[in-house]
């Protein structure tokens, strides 16, 4: 009997740690015990009073500078109303960013004004402030007209009386309590309708929508898909309106324990290597805002989530983005990040800071931080934070780590380069996991290969964001495609959507002289590509080359083309040898070569235009033509191996 009760009791602890452990935040404290340690709301100066000039003059001089000298600029700013013809432009036209232009400008200059008024303290910029608030209460909709509902009940104008929380009714909350929060007994001077009119609009915007509605960013539900950078990001502007404008502790402690709970439903499935499905350019929206989350909500509470920080699963999380680095300009992209990561450098330092990383504070610091008034405050606290830190982020070490090998083996993403430390030679990230991740492509198998830390072989990226980039016919759009990245069509079929589309034995290998990624993408294609099995290498020979080894097995063979994309012009110049006209940094062309078997392929080159206004995100990248090759498999057979090779000529 003492032994069935201990194998109970050890059962028991294991379920109770590993609960622990799959709700890092909602799982520490009751919400009784978040009533006992979050500071009360009156007592509660994360950051210094308007009042307290002592503390404000320690904010950085230069920075608040940018700020007063912005808010100066638009002291006549008209705050303008959103017209609903701008908002129906989103079914209209499938365009987002005229109702956008609109709606983000009154946002920062907002933002900016309460800056000023915090540095100068003159009073000045209080009618401007008033006049932005009251506009922005009398708004039908804060959030983004790409985010409304797709159902005919909205049809691109938001149903005022039923209120719904995107990332920018979040963002503008945010705004508002931080406002209430430096600025409340200015405005109660003038009137007490400005903070009565915050307080309600907040609460009946987001605080009950929050509290009362599942929102399908909370959680896997519906879709079946695990939550994506909104969720973080909204909850980060959610905790700010809690904590800032709740004024009973009981319901104050309530909302705090809900937050929580929404947060682990992003944090719970997200793997344990940290890695990043959305790509590192959207690292800051995530993990990053994740970040914001957990430093206020240890602010509030006298360090008590100090204990994330160390979380073995949330250092990697913060990890991830230094260790995708290929060189000091260009990242890897996969999903629907860019090729040059713009990081959020002083964030980026902080999070190093907090979590005892120092090789990720150095790569913040590397990249340097200017203060720029003009952006969408997604994330307003960071403001503050980073006005505090500032000398000492100038005076930070500075350092790229680039490490030779990493191998995210949830995530299911390898890269290797031929020297640790250095951009110099060649460079490869490969990828497998599904087709449907966050900001998907249908890119499983698919590569890139940088020379010196400059691109060869590409991920063409993402395009401009209109309706269609988020709807069901987001495949029609070419560059999210699979016959548009590094990757075959295999019987006329490419490559589909969903979770149910995966990679199978992703395996990763390393070794001083080389390093190899292998994987089966056959599960990646509907059955009708009549694949039994795709097994894809691919290896990287330090100094000397990289080879894509495909040993296939298919049930029939009516059509088989290979596709690489490329940056720069390229040509066949006999059977067997592709030459593309690689740049380096001088802007000297350096010939590289592809090579390839010419008896079982045809090899043709085709210019993509890039024309359209979709594809302006891609221009932004790669200029207005980039090259697609095409390897036409010539007498294609059930069972082959294709090897290709590429190497500097």
């Amino acid at each position: 009997m003492n032994k069935f009760i201990t194998v109970i009791l050890v059962l028991f602890f294991c379920v109770n740690i590993h609960a622990q452990e799959q709700n890092l935040l909602s799982g520490k404290y009751s919400t009784e015990d978040l009533r006992k340690i979050l500071i009360p709301y009156d007592k509660w100066t994360p950051f210094p009073r308007l009042d307290d000039r002592q503390g404000w003059a320690k904010a950085d001089t230069s920075a608040m500078n940018a700020y007063l000298r912005y808010a100066e600029n638009h002291l006549d700013y008209d705050w303008p109303t959103v017209p609903a013809t701008l908002s129906l432009l989103i079914v209209r036209t499938g365009d987002r960013y005229e109702y956008q232009k609109i709606s983000y400008k009154k946002r920062i200059v907002l933002a900016n004004m309460i800056l000023a008024e915090l540095y100068e303290n003159k009073g000045r910029f209080i009618d401007p402030i008033i006049n932005g608030i009251w506009s922005i209460c009398e708004e039908s909709w804060w959030g983004s007209a790409a985010h409304l509902p797709k159902t005919k009940e909205y049809s691109g104008l938001m149903d005022v009386t039923q209120p719904y929380v995107d990332l920018y009714t979040g963002v503008t909350g945010g705004i508002l309590a931080w406002a209430d929060y430096f600025l409340g007994d200015k405005f109660d001077a003038v009137s007490p309708q400005i903070r009565k009119r915050i307080h309600h609009e907040v609460n009946y915007r987001i605080l009950q929508p929050l509290m009362t509605r599942h929102h399908w960013w909370m959680s896997k539900e519906p879709t079946g898909e695990p939550p994506n950078n909104w969720n973080p990001w909204i909850c980060s502007n959610w905790i700010t309106c809690v904590l800032l404008l709740e004024k009973d502790e009981e319901q104050r402690a309530k909302m705090t324990a809900r937050v929580l709970q929404v947060l682990d439903e992003f944090v719970n499935p997200y793997p344990d290597d940290g890695g990043c499905s959305e790509g590192p350019g959207y690292w800051v929206a995530a993990c990053g805002a994740l970040y914001d989350n957990i430093v206020l909500l240890d602010l509030a509470s006298n360090n008590a989530f100090r204990y994330v920080f160390e979380n073995e699963k949330f250092r990697n999380m913060c990890s991830f983005v230094y260790r995708m680095q290929i060189s000091e300009e260009y990242a890897v992209n996969f999903a629907d990040a860019g090729p040059r990561l713009g990081i959020a450098s002083l964030l980026t330092y902080r999070i190093g800071k907090d979590v005892g990383d120092k090789a990720l504070m150095q790569y913040a610091a590397w990249y340097g931080g200017s203060t720029n008034a003009d952006y969408v405050r997604g994330h307003y606290a960071r403001d503050f934070f980073q006005l505090f830190i500032q000398d000492e982020f100038r005076k930070a070490d500075k350092a790229l780590l680039l490490p030779q090998d990493v191998w995210f083996p949830d995530l299911q993403v390898a890269i290797a380069r031929d020297r640790g430390g250095s951009s110099k030679g060649f460079f490869f990230a490969a990828k497998g996991g599904t087709n449907g991740e966050s900001h998907n492509h249908n890119d499983i198998g698919s590569f890139i290969v940088y020379y010196d830390g400059l691109p060869l072989l590409i991920d063409v990226g993402p395009p401009k964001y209109t309706a269609m980039t988020f709807s069901s016919r987001r495949y029609e759009i070419w560059n999210l495609c699979s016959d548009y990245h590094n990757l075959p069509t295999v019987n006329g079929i490419t490559q589909r959507a969903g979770l149910d589309f995966k990679a199978k034995d992703a395996a990763f290998k390393k070794g001083k002289s080389s390093t190899v990624f292998s994987l089966d993408i056959a599960g990646a294609y509907p059955k009708e590509a009549a694949i039994n099995s795709w097994k894809r290498s691919i290896v990287l020979n330090r100094g000397k080359n990289v080879i894509i080894k495909d040993v296939i097995d298919l049930q029939k063979t009516d059509d088989i083309v290979q596709h690489l994309m490329t940056c720069y012009p390229a040509k066949v110049v006999k059977a067997g040898e592709i030459s593309i006209d690689y740049k380096d940094k001088d802007g000297s062309v350096v010939p590289f070569i592809v090579r390839y078997n010419a008896g079982q392929f045809d090899a043709t080159v085709e210019k993509v235009k890039l024309e359209t206004d979709s594809d302006e995100g891609v221009r932004a990248s790669w200029g207005d033509v980039i090259h697609r090759i095409n390897l036409k498999a010539k007498m294609p057979k059930t069972k082959d191996v294709y090897t290709l090779e590429v190497k500097k000529k």
